[in-house]
């Protein structure tokens, strides 16, 4: 074994570094079994004292997919729609009208979003000009482009946003801290996100409770536009109020209810006491049980000030049917829009959300930001605190100056999030972000914030949940092919190779062994199509010692000694051997670079199990057999 000293360092070193990769799973193995053993209390302490290394265990482990672990499957579309929207300058009634056309031929149809908005467009007047409302001097897109030219344009601007938002997605779902995330584009306008440990607040996994699918929900959509808008004068808002009562009342209300409406919104104070909401609330819940005049009343509890009212979390629905309305609309001061609260108020076990009166002109972007952060107030409150440039700072020093005493709204997709009083002139470029429900609330903000905002709105078009127990089947499911794989090969090989195929069946394991260890090493994930994967290779592993194996019972047809018939076999082997690997393994690389998800699973422990079994083959089994016959003197038979 001499002349073979290298061939066994080099096997030690992949077998001991092989076992380093997987310790770290082998001991999360352990770690899981005594903590389904503990309960309650013993759980809850065996977690609390060993924290560190129950996240460092977490951190290198071999990673496991979601088909395996459970989680989130959500499949997002681009609004490009309302992409199209942005770009457009002038927009009047026949560009709305052609862009509500091609949104529903795009949704019906196989068509995409430009394309049915260029037919819409040229259906409707053949001889119009889109430059008419695109134009982008960085683009070269002026009154005299062409349609083509434009169209293009559109194109180019479409496939850039879904690229930025799948970078943007990425960095949110990064910093949120899911492990292995896949971010995949599907289509011209579909990103597909598999978030593995991911879970429902009631799932299996008792850490759910920090990740849950809403919060994961509102990572995703969330288009991050943060923006500083004025409120609406409250007495233009109060008036357009009465209005509204009045024109969706056939005789208004009777004397006895009109009394307490009237009571409430001529307090002027948007800070109802819990009383007051107990009231409105029992008589919203009173006009349901009967015949009501009034559909906007069987919404909306009146509040005064700046506020247009609260309104039940199950009734925003139909309170967005009435907004959408004309008339309703009309009613509204001019330049106003009313938009929800971020956090409910709770009130008589109902989650209630303010309706308040904005300006609908920005009075700061929220690109102006350059740092947010989270904070806490003088009541140890969670907020985000943010800090802006130099031209952000003179804008707020300027709008605080001229607006002392009116309050502001910080709104982020078109949620306000708090809307404070101005009380002095703010310089310094620092606002802050306030009435949070929790630090996860704020730090989501700040991971939004941080990875910037989307160029477009998106939209979960498909969702589902892979639950734990479902993971552990597979698991399970996977471990039996690989198991009853490894069993059929290794009887086989014994009966037809005899003392060769027990060699060859040594390095198959040791084979399994590498494999593992080239994923947990790369940190790569392992899937059910990546368990595919390895039973493949199981089958494949022994290809190479065939050829081997037959190449020497050739050579030992001829009269050649053992040790010359076995030098033989493998030298002349050895070319076979290298072109069908080598060839397998670039399929698994363009299987990898081209495939998604389950696809690139696959490829991935195809291309590690080549690796792992050419080594095997090659290496381990003549190191076994030159000990066998050279310093043992033993005899091997090969069938």
């Amino acid at each position: 074994m001499k002349d073979n000293g290298f061939k066994i360092f080099l096997t030690v070193a992949f077998i001991l570094l092989c076992g380093y990769e997987l310790f770290p799973s082998i001991q999360g193995m352990f770690i899981q079994s005594r903590l389904d053993e503990l309960q309650g209390e013993e759980l809850d302490t065996y977690r609390e004292e060993n924290a560190n290394l129950l996240r460092n265990v977490d951190e290198e482990s071999l990673k496991l997919g979601l088909d395996l672990m459970g989680g989130m499957h959500v499949t997002l579309e681009v609004r490009l729609d309302a992409l199209i929207a942005e770009l457009a300058n002038d927009k009047d009634d026949t560009f709305e009208e052609v862009l509500r056309q091609a949104r529903e031929e795009a949704v019906s149809g196989t068509e995409s979003m430009i394309d049915a908005f260029a037919d819409a467009f040229s259906e409707r007047d053949p001889n119009a000009l889109l430059s008419r409302y695109f134009r982008d001097d960085d683009a070269d897109i002026t009154r005299r482009s062409t349609n083509d030219e434009v169209i293009e344009y559109l194109r180019v601007e479409a496939d850039e946003a879904v690229l930025r938002a799948i970078e943007i997605i990425r960095q949110r779902v990064d910093r949120f801290g899911v492990t292995e995330p896949s971010i995949q584009r599907q289509g011209t306008r579909r990103i597909v996100v598999e978030l593995p440990g991911i879970f429902d607040q009631n799932a299996e996994d008792p850490n759910a409770t920090d990740r849950d699918t809403e919060r994961v929900n509102k990572l995703l959509q969330g288009t991050a536009r943060l923006e500083f808008r004025l409120m609406s004068e409250p007495n233009a808002l109060q008036l357009a109020l009465q209005e509204a009562f009045q024109v969706y009342e056939e005789e208004f209300v009777a004397a006895d209810d009109s009394t307490d409406q009237e009571s409430i919104i001529a307090e002027g104070d948007s800070a109802l006491t819990d009383e007051q909401l107990a009231e409105g609330i029992e008589s919203l819940l009173g006009d349901q049980e009967q015949t009501s005049t009034n559909k906007l009343r069987d919404v909306l509890i009146p509040i005064g000030g700046t506020s247009f009212g609260y309104v039940a979390a199950t009734d925003t629905a139909a309170f967005n049917e009435i907004m959408r309305e004309a008339v309703f609309q009309q009613l509204l001061p001019i330049n106003t829009k009313l938009m929800y609260s971020a956090a409910p108020r709770v009130a008589e076990g109902e989650e209630l959300f303010e309706v308040l009166g904005i300006i609908d002109e920005i009075a700061l972007d929220g690109g102006v930001i350059t740092d947010a952060r989270v904070d806490y107030t003088e009541l140890n409150q969670p907020k985000v605190s943010m800090e802006m440039n130099s031209d952000g700072s003179r804008a707020w020093a300027q709008i605080t100056g001229a607006n002392v005493g009116k309050q502001v709204a910080v709104v982020m997709d078109n949620v306000v999030y708090s809307n404070p009083v101005i009380n002095e002139r703010i310089s310094g470029g620092r606002t802050e972000i306030t009435g949070l429900d929790s630090r996860e609330e704020a730090q989501d903000i700040v991971n939004v914030l941080k990875s910037g905002a989307l160029p477009a709105p998106v939209d979960i078009v498909e969702q589902r949940t892979v639950g734990p127990s479902l993971g552990a089947a597979s698991i399970q499911a996977g471990l039996n092919s690989v198991l009853v794989g490894l069993l059929l090969v290794a009887l086989f090989m014994i009966l037809y190779y005899r003392t060769a195929g027990i060699v060859a069946d040594i390095a198959l394991i040791i084979n399994i062994i590498f494999i593992f260890g080239i994923l947990a090493g790369f940190s790569a994930t392992l899937t059910l199509p990546g368990i595919a994967g390895i039973v493949l290779t199981i089958g494949m592993a022994v290809d190479a010692n065939v050829l081997i194996f037959e190449r020497v019972r050739e050579e030992r047809s001829t009269g050649k000694t053992l040790k010359a018939a076995i030098d033989g076999g493998y030298s002349k082997a050895l070319s076979a051997i290298f072109d069908a690997n080598i060839t397998t393994f670039f399929v698994g690389a363009i299987l990898y670079s081209f495939g998604v998800g389950p696809i690139k699973g696959f490829a991935v422990t195809l291309m590690a199990g080549i690796l792992a079994s050419m080594f095997s083959a090659i290496i381990i089994t003549r190191l076994i057999i030159d000990y066998m016959v050279i310093d043992r003197r033993m005899s091997v038979s090969y069938g």
